[in-house]
């Protein structure tokens, strides 16, 4: 989702770059050298290495925790030590799940890590290895992400509601829906500016609310552009009552005070990002291929 959003803010900027996806196996470093150095950028060797690779699965890293360290972790670590081998600067993307999430104020950079499940672990695990491997090191937290290439909560929301008299969606959580495409142009200006001012960012929309919240929201703005032709009921329920595998956490709300002084760059708010993400896809083939035809 994050790869392909980013792959086309970057070809719309100009800026020459060389994508990979499984043909690369993060976890061997021999292919990722073979790769940096056999595809070169208009004959130059790479400047900057982008990492958008993640084992997302959540619950399933519960009982796969060893295949989750061998991507979020040790191939982590193979990208940023590819990229000081080769002279480049890394920008790796990390999550809120590497805090406890039981806050009640927003997470600055400084917080110490302290994750409750193993996808959490297996990221902390691969900052640590990105930061030793590299000097020259971005390292990026983001949380709650949509967009437009992937499956993803605005989606399913969508589709449920095109279905369904009632949807019920967890209200004690609470967080920032974050546009792949902000985070994708934030990426692309640290890379367009070749900031080296190195270090830990959070990147977020701005703003918080719950998925009770955002799914409300989703409903309105679906509504209000012609996506949803019927009515929903939106009920809030307690993480008690949504089955799963781990403790989510209850606050995933990152300070992104650091990336605007520092790097200049000023997250959109969230409301007004879903709206424009929505504004783009409403009436398309492509969205009711993605959610189904109206009930």
């Amino acid at each position: 989702m994050l790869g392909t959003e980013l792959s086309g803010v970057l070809r719309s900027r100009g800026m020459d770059f060389r994508g990979s996806d499984r043909e690369v196996d993060i976890r061997d470093p021999a292919a990722l050298l073979r790769f940096a150095r056999e595809t070169p950028s208009q004959g130059a060797g790479f400047d900057w290495i982008l990492n958008c690779s993640a084992y997302t699965a959540v619950d399933k890293a519960e009982e796969e925790e060893e295949v989750a360290r061998a991507i979020n972790a040790v191939g982590a670590g193979n990208i940023a030590a590819t990229a000081r081998e080769i002279g480049a600067k890394v920008i790796h993307l990390s999550t809120d799940y590497v805090f406890r999430g039981d806050g009640d104020r927003p997470y600055l950079e400084s917080d110490p890590m302290d994750p409750a499940g193993a996808y959490g672990r297996t990221k902390a695990e691969g900052e640590r290895r990105v930061a030793a491997a590299c000097e020259q090191h971005f390292i990026v937290r983001t949380a709650w992400l949509y967009g437009r290439h992937g499956p993803n909560f605005v989606y399913t929301m969508l589709r449920l509601m095109r279905t369904r008299d009632l949807v019920s969606v967890v209200a004690d959580q609470r967080g920032t829906p974050t546009w792949t495409f902000d985070l994708a142009n934030a990426l692309a200006d640290i890379a367009g500016k070749d900031s080296s001012k190195f270090g830990v960012y959070h990147f977020t929309n701005e703003g918080q609310t719950s998925w009770h919240g955002f799914a409300v929201e989703i409903q309105r703005l679906g509504r209000e552009l012609g996506i949803l032709a019927r009515d929903c009921a939106v009920t809030p329920i307690g993480s008690d009552q949504y089955p799963s595998r781990v403790k989510r956490p209850s606050w995933s709300v990152l300070s992104k005070r650091k990336i605007a002084e520092q790097l200049a760059i000023v997250p959109p708010e969230w409301k007004a990002s879903l709206r424009s993400f929505l504004s783009g896809i409403a009436g398309s083939q492509e969205l009711d291929a993605r959610i189904g035809p109206q009930a």
